[in-house]
């Protein structure tokens, strides 16, 4: 009979402690909430390219935090102008912008080398840099006094030259030249005498339609063909001197990222690093297969820059560098840090890159 009371007493008893785990284990699934954060973009929703990329972005952060951490996306216009989106964030108008630091000069005059400067960095030379040679310290510091946190989170690859309704021959034609260049390459085509201007993209093709501007660049051909510039322009140049690289930025309210819980901090992290390097391959495969379609089935004719081009475009860069160092100390010491980054990467590119692709043929 004992034993029978025994059993009973430690059935009873392990049901009880079994109960008794049951909130443990169950509370924190009921208490966690979701947070709701918006994003604002300067691309034109699902552009292919950085379009995409933004909404990869925000579904991969919603996938990996289980759905505690709720991303709205909208596109340029939508809350606000492509243009606005750095001061989106940094008012509290949402939590999170996809952009490109090129566009931020007027703000910070170094911004747009976190994007790419002319003769500069390639995609995995800037990515080096970023992460391996103190660019994102730097970075982090220039956003500071907006309350704005940036992380690389998206690439298009090397750029190219431009679209040109007629075809150059020599630094005459750029003279009085209305073309759609933001960023230092801009500044680089000023000195050359062109006019360059900043348009969001959302504006760029019908400017270019109409004879707003005379030329644009862009991206590259995967970008480029859905902006459909094939149908304004036929001469499509090459190379990219001006933007060499094409980084793209997730700008994250401060308060807003510190608020997070620890792990959720590290997904947002996390995603902007996958996205980073996952829409560098997405560019180059299919900036590969646009081309391709853009000179075979478009009727675009591919240029390269003149060599008088060029060479005037390099020494124009150097006299552009050293003016934005001019500006200010922070901008002095971004610009060293990249331009040292180029040094110190520069044999072994030649070594490595370089020389290969010159033995593949």
């Amino acid at each position: 009979m004992s034993n029978v009371i025994n059993k009973s007493r430690r059935t009873a008893l392990g049901l009880i402690a079994g109960s008794a785990t049951l909130p443990i284990l169950a509370t924190p699934a009921i208490a966690q909430s979701v947070i709701e954060w918006r994003m604002v973009t300067s691309w034109p929703k699902n552009l292919p390219g950085p379009g995409i990329t933004a909404q990869r972005l925000v579904d991969r952060i919603q996938s990996l935090s289980d759905g505690r951490l709720n991303i709205k996306l909208f596109a340029a216009g939508e809350i606000v102008p492509g243009l606005g989106a750095f001061d989106a964030v940094a008012n509290g108008v949402a939590q999170m912008a996809h952009t490109a630091p090129l566009f931020w000069a007027g703000k910070f005059p170094a911004a747009p080398v976190f994007t790419a400067a002319p003769f500069g960095l390639t995609p995995i030379e800037h990515i080096t840099w970023v992460n391996h040679g103190g660019g994102q310290a730097l970075w982090d510091k220039l956003y500071e006094p907006a309350g704005i946190k940036p992380f690389m989170a998206g690439n298009t690859g090397y750029q190219m030259g431009g679209w040109y309704k007629k075809p150059l021959t020599g630094l005459n034609n750029l003279k009085g030249l209305k073309i759609r260049m933001p960023g230092l390459g801009g500044a680089v085509l000023t000195k050359l005498g062109a006019l360059p201007v900043s348009l969001p993209p959302s504006e760029i093709f019908t400017s270019l339609k109409t004879g707003v501007i005379d030329a644009t660049e862009f991206l590259g051909p995967f970008s480029d063909s859905a902006m459909g510039f094939h149908k304004a322009a036929k001469f499509y140049y090459s190379p990219g001197f001006h933007e060499p690289n094409g980084t793209g930025e997730a700008l994250i309210s401060k308060s807003a990222f510190e608020a997070l819980p620890k792990d959720l901090q590290q997904i947002v992290e996390t995603a902007c690093a996958s996205e980073n390097v996952f829409s560098l391959g997405e560019s180059e495969w299919n900036n590969a297969a646009s081309l391709k379609n853009l000179v075979e089935n478009e009727g675009v004719e591919l240029k390269e820059y003149p060599l008088e081009i060029l060479n005037a475009a390099k020494k124009s860069t150097i006299e552009v560098m050293q003016e934005l160092s001019d500006k200010d100390a922070l901008t002095a010491k971004i610009v060293a840090s990249y331009q040292n980054a180029a040094k110190h990467l520069d044999l072994w590119s030649k070594i490595s890159i370089k020389a290969f692709l010159s033995a593949r043929g």
